[in-house]
């Protein structure tokens, strides 16, 4: 595992596309129950380079009933987003996650982690990718239909705070699925 963290925090396949050059972020362990695949780094995570270190992080934190302490345990949680570094910005926020990282390194890492339990997908391109024609026509039915992906995946909105007016509009991610998802991970946590 060491091995292959290194080289992914070396990797430079998609160098000429990142505006602020390549800084991969993912966490993993051997012994991880839980893995996190999100969509990419941000520019505050791109410069401290600890993942979910930003706005984002602290409503997942939040969503999970977890301490920094607990969330940041590889142990227990992995952090493997759809592309390591952060892709450039776009019209309306940051750029979708480089496409090249998860055919690149994805299967290795999770060929790593035989204790996994859960896969926490977050946002529509981890969905898309994982889910492939399973997941729904938006990805509101597809978090709603969760149970269909139940135990391995788990889908999640992103907890981006530009996702409010979701947030707003779907009520019921917050009273039905957030204590099904805080009861799923701690099962494994303990």
């Amino acid at each position: 595992m060491d091995a292959l963290l290194k080289d992914i925090k070396n990797c430079t396949i998609c160098e000429k596309h990142l505006p602020l050059g390549p800084r991969p972020v993912a966490t993993a362990h051997p012994e991880s129950k839980i893995i996190i695949i999100g969509q990419a780094p941000g520019t505050k995570v791109h410069a401290s380079g600890i993942p979910w270190d930003d706005a984002s992080g602290k409503e997942l934190r939040r969503w999970l009933d977890l301490t920094p302490e607990e969330f940041y345990d590889t142990k227990n949680i992995a952090i493997v987003p759809m592309g390591f570094c952060y892709p450039g910005k776009g019209k309306s926020g940051d750029l979708p996650p480089r496409t090249e990282c998860a055919p690149q390194w994805h299967e290795a890492l999770l060929s790593k982690m035989p204790k996994m339990e859960l896969i926490l997908l977050i946002g529509m391109y981890s969905q898309k990718y994982y889910l492939g024609d399973a997941a729904k026509r938006t990805l509101t039915e597809t978090v709603q239909n969760y149970e269909e992906y139940l135990p391995k995946y788990l889908p999640l909105p992103h907890p981006s705070p530009r996702n409010r007016i979701w947030m707003r509009r779907n009520p019921w991610f917050e009273t039905d699925i957030l204590p099904i998802l805080r009861k799923t991970t701690s099962g494994f946590l303990k």
